[in-house]
């Protein structure tokens, strides 16, 4: 177990952390492509609905 957690440290050592300007971009990045395909799914959503609505009624 010792040798194991002596290979985690070492390995923690090599990572390459963000900046913050980085991380805020990054962020920005993941919110801006889920509100991108929230927006998508639901036009794509009410027209599958409205298609139906069409169909059953």
């Amino acid at each position: 177990m010792g040798k194991f957690l002596k290979g985690v440290k070492s390995e923690m050592k090599q990572v390459t952390w963000p900046t913050g300007k980085e991380l805020r971009k990054y962020t920005m990045t993941v919110f801006g492509t889920v509100f991108f395909f929230v927006i998508f799914f639901m036009v794509v959503d009410f027209g599958i609905k409205s298609i139906l609505d069409l169909f059953i009624k």
